[in-house]
């Protein structure tokens, strides 16, 4: 299409493991400060994680979230739905996650489920497909209008790098737990999952909620592209912060707390 940009995978040599933890660590107090904003200003956040099996979702979440407080940012990844929750309105299960005023959630797969593996996976039926994509623009309308300020990135991993990364779970203990009963099936449906792609993209990028694709064969650019983005589409500010004074150990009722612990059980010191 004349006047978009062509989507070569980056041939920029990889980076340092220096530049790379200089560059998080810089991005990561910016994530501090845009806690402390969301927080101040009530403001309610929304951030969809999707993109194949492998591309790196939860390192790039992982990277996101390991300096910030829990309570703020929240991470909903859920299981496949109970018998109960297939019986609810498709979205129902994932609404009561949402987040309250001075909240972050982010969803580690989210409702687009419904457009990705169980389309594909035929865990769902075509009407119940084509409904989705119908319906969800509507939808997320509706929760922007609301008020929640919703983010969605697209993973992109190419087809070389989903293979070795696969392989690199099979052939590593610490890694096959990753390893899904529909990782290895995605593997002989790249082309289903590139259409079911790129049907969602057609019915659900839209102005008001629009997609933010992330090319992710390089772990640690992709991680550092997603947050530096991330934190440019939000109008946050850096809060002045009352400066803290340690205050000193009272001496009052004072006792030998070390000398009460003697015959208490304690853990070995192997290392």
């Amino acid at each position: 299409m004349a006047g978009r940009k062509k989507s070569n995978v980056s041939l920029k040599p990889k980076l340092t493991r220096k530049e790379y933890e200089g560059e998080l660590q810089r991005l990561q107090a910016e994530l501090c400060h845009l806690q402390e904003w969301a927080k101040e200003n009530r403001q309610r956040i929304i951030i969809i994680f999707e993109g194949r099996d492998g591309a790196g979702k939860g390192g790039t979440i992982k990277a996101i979230t390991e300096r910030v407080s829990p309570r703020i940012f929240r991470v909903v990844a859920l299981p496949a739905p109970s018998d109960r929750e297939k019986s609810q309105m498709y979205v129902q299960r994932y609404m009561q996650h949402f987040p309250a005023a001075g909240e972050i959630v982010i969803f580690d797969r989210s409702w687009y489920n419904r457009a990705g593996v169980e389309h594909v996976m035929g865990f769902c039926t075509e009407k119940e497909h084509a409904r989705f994509l119908e319906l969800c623009p509507l939808f997320e309308k509706y929760v922007v209008e609301g008020g929640v300020l919703l983010f969605k990135f697209w993973l992109e991993v190419s087809n070389e790098e989903q293979e070795r990364r696969f392989q690199a779970r099979i052939e590593d203990p610490l890694r096959q737990w990753k390893l899904s009963p529909v990782d290895l099936p995605s593997r002989e449906r790249w082309y289903d999952y590139s259409r079911a792609r790129d049907q969602m993209l057609d019915a659900t990028d839209t102005k008001q909620s629009p997609w933010h694709i992330v090319r992710s064969d390089d772990k640690k650019r992709a991680r550092l592209n997603c947050i530096s983005y991330l934190l440019s589409l939000i109008p946050y500010k850096k809060l002045p912060r009352k400066k803290v004074n340690l205050p000193k150990r009272s001496s009052k009722r004072a006792y030998d707390d070390q000398a009460s612990l003697k015959d208490r059980r304690f853990v070995p010191e192997k290392y």
